[in-house]
């Protein structure tokens, strides 16, 4: 029992520190500061290098990009602008939204390489959402509205309200909800129903909030579920096939009295006989040419 949890600490030293004993480590690596604050990244190694380690830092924001931020010895652009390095570590003046992401400290030397990660949060509050709600749905039918929020970070998540009433993630667990069929996605901001029912008719509007600042709510919207008018539809197709009858028996009726142009029979074509004149007096013996075969053209 006693070797056993001595092999366990082993195991345990050696994952923390490595089996070299190099170790690379941040004293914070999940940074969350305000737009226009400063923010500083913190970068630690311990080995015995014999020469001095090899530093660079590099960042990858939230579309996957990467950018050096301090290689070969110094800062890149545009970082040199509102970055210094002291020791191993960064320091921003001033962070925007753009330096969303994550930072790595590589650190290398003697045949030895170690690295950390630094997750830097630029908290910026939501914006006035976005949406876009139906005005006139046939029952049935889907419809989908979407909220959307363009400004904060972290990026927002989403709640929707009825009138005054919030709505439930799950509708199906709450008794006042339970004859909606709605889903709420709370990330992207979608709240769909398929199919509608007129019970969905009624005043929607979102709020977005992801803990930076406070929550801000759309405008509310009327979504109306309407009947789909069979009569109407019945209606226009009679109304259709009169038009149709009405346009042939015109035609026919105009054929009759004789008010459409006839058409031009084609006649044929006269033969023509070409007989051409005696080049010569007399008759044949005396060298006179006549057409002895008719040439039609």
């Amino acid at each position: 029992m006693v070797v056993s949890r001595l092999v366990s600490v082993a195991l345990f030293l050696l994952a923390a520190t490595g089996v070299d004993g190099f170790t690379v480590t941040s004293s914070n690596k999940d940074v969350q500061v305000k737009e226009g604050d400063g923010a500083d990244l913190t970068c630690s190694y311990s080995a015995d290098f014999g020469s001095p380690a090899r530093v660079e830092w590099k960042f990858k924001d939230a579309k996957g990009s990467l950018a050096y931020v301090f290689y070969g010895g110094k800062l890149t652009t545009p970082y040199a602008s509102k970055v210094t390095k002291y020791d191993d570590n960064l320091r921003f003046t001033k962070v925007t939204r753009k330096d969303n992401g994550v930072y790595d400290c590589e650190v290398s030397g003697n045949a030895k390489f170690g690295e950390v990660r630094v997750k830097l949060t630029v908290l910026v509050p939501p914006s006035k959402p976005l949406v876009r709600v139906p005005t006139s749905v046939t029952t049935g039918k889907p419809a989908v509205l979407t909220c959307h929020d363009t400004e904060g970070s972290p990026p927002s998540k989403y709640r929707w309200y009825k009138g005054s009433t919030l709505l439930p993630l799950d509708p199906s667990k709450v008794a006042a909800f339970k004859n909606l069929t709605y889903t709420l996605n709370t990330d992207n901001g979608n709240l769909e129903f398929a199919p509608t029912k007129k019970i969905d008719s009624g005043q929607y509007y979102c709020e977005a909030f992801n803990g930076a600042g406070p929550p801000q709510r759309s405008q509310p919207m009327q979504m109306d579920i309407r009947d789909q008018n069979t009569g109407g539809i019945v209606a226009g197709v009679i109304v259709a096939l009169l038009l149709v009858a009405l346009l042939v028996f015109g035609i026919w009726y105009a054929n009759k009295k004789g008010y459409l142009p006839k058409k031009t029979e084609s006649k044929p074509k006269p033969t023509v006989v070409y007989q051409p004149t005696s080049l010569y007096g007399g008759d044949d013996e005396d060298g006179e040419f006549k057409q002895k075969s008719s040439f039609v053209v």
